[in-house]
């Protein structure tokens, strides 16, 4: 669905971008709604669009059979959906998934690959960005693979709230559950002992951040607030 563009909300890999060449990217591109579940692509599926998120966020998830999905990464107004067009590859790895509500710019593949051959700047871009979220997913490996519920939680909160600014979210047991891999009673505990140390309040999936610095002692060492495009320019 498009709609108008939200006022003052950007996202950062382009408007990381030199002037003119900024404004063509935009030009490209349509602002669209993210709706809570929309799933944006599957793994194999040919990448029709590419999404720079403004507000909100989209996990990038793995599935097994016998097993419930795992998020491996998350995107929101850092990032981009599709940068893999960047090496050439025209087919998604993983399944693309809203988990918060919020707007895009979306770009269709056709013309993400016209800009890249035009604009030099948006290539190195997506190249740098590329470079990042492959290692978030492979620190997100590693954090559940070694790391304990609380603290994985505490980062993976952080995460979220570096990509949104709200300060808020809607997320279930389940959804918090898939994507640290864990049951669902796992989260009910860590979430629990976050909110008795008073740094989430948590009630029927709303989540409320009370004190990001506490959070931020709380998470695992995975955290990293200034691994980002931007070079961590993302104070609350």
């Amino acid at each position: 669905m498009s709609f108008l563009m939200p006022m003052r909300a950007v996202n950062r890999l382009i408007e990381g971008l030199p002037g003119k060449q900024r404004e063509r990217a935009l030009q490209c591109s349509e602002a669209v709604e993210l709706l809570t579940g929309a799933i944006l692509c599957e793994p194999g599926q040919t990448v029709r669009y590419v999404y720079f998120p403004l507000t909100g966020f989209i996990a990038l998830v793995t599935t097994l059979a016998g097993h419930p999905p795992l998020a491996m990464g998350l995107i929101g107004s850092e990032g981009m959906l599709g940068v893999t067009l960047a090496l050439g590859l025209g087919a998604a790895p993983m399944r693309a998934l809203v988990l918060s509500p919020g707007t895009a710019l979306r770009m269709s593949a056709a013309q993400l690959r016209q800009q890249m051959r035009d604009n030099p700047a948006l290539l190195r871009t997506l190249n740098h960005y590329l470079y990042m979220l492959m290692g978030q997913m492979s620190q997100n490996a590693a954090c559940t693979h070694f790391h304990a519920i609380e603290p994985r939680l505490a980062r993976c909160l952080l995460m979220m709230l570096d990509r949104t600014q709200a300060g808020h979210f809607h997320l279930t047991h389940k959804i918090l559950a898939d994507m640290l891999g864990v049951r669902r009673s796992g989260v009910t505990i860590a979430a629990g002992a976050l909110q008795h140390r008073r740094l989430i309040h948590y009630s029927r999936g709303e989540i409320r951040i009370l004190d990001r610095r506490g959070l931020e002692v709380a998470a695992c060492p995975c955290y990293d607030p200034g691994a980002w495009p931007d070079g961590g320019n993302h104070n609350q």
